[in-house]
């Protein structure tokens, strides 16, 4: 007699894409499309996809989002430097715990690309048994970043699931 096993669930994510000009309708955001597809890839279905503009309305977003618990919720853009980038300062707040490890990876990775990597600002951490990630706004700033988080989200996330994995 065979046993059926159904696989395993997947993982659930949320992004955010923090951009007053893609929310507006200026540009059509890149950052959003490649962080769903390169999820769903790995094993996440991706519950909620918003992009909103700069500033308070990240943090009402990230709100909304964490309600869901998602595994995973990536923010893309407002990490820089500019007057209005502070999806830094809208995600600190939430944040239970910092991993501030991912972010240096990120930034050591990136610098060997472009010197622009020094610059961002984002945070890495959990809230409740989310992982939280802020990441640069621009396609390559995200591509070189998912080169660092690739081979150990899913350890992160079995973490917080509970699962030890040593």
């Amino acid at each position: 007699m065979s046993r059926r096993t159904d696989p395993a669930p997947r993982r659930t994510a949320a992004i955010l894409v923090a951009s007053t000009r893609a929310a507006a309708g200026i540009y059509q955001d890149e950052a959003g499309p490649l962080l769903q597809d390169w999820l769903y890839s790995r094993g996440y279905d991706v519950v909620l996809a918003e992009v909103v503009p700069d500033g308070e309305q990240v943090g009402a977003a990230l709100h909304r989002m964490l309600a869901l618990q998602p595994s995973v919720l990536i923010t893309s853009g407002g990490t820089g430097i500019s007057s209005t980038d502070a999806t830094p300062e809208q995600t600190l707040p939430l944040l239970d715990r910092q991993v501030p490890g991912i972010m240096e990876a990120l930034r050591a990775h990136g610098l060997t690309k472009t010197p622009m990597a020094a610059l961002t600002r984002g945070y890495a951490g959990t809230a409740g048994r989310t992982f939280v990630l802020n990441l640069p706004g621009s396609p390559s700033g995200v591509t070189d970043s998912l080169e660092v988080l690739d081979p150990v989200l899913g350890h992160i996330c079995g973490q917080l699931e509970g699962i030890n994995e040593h």
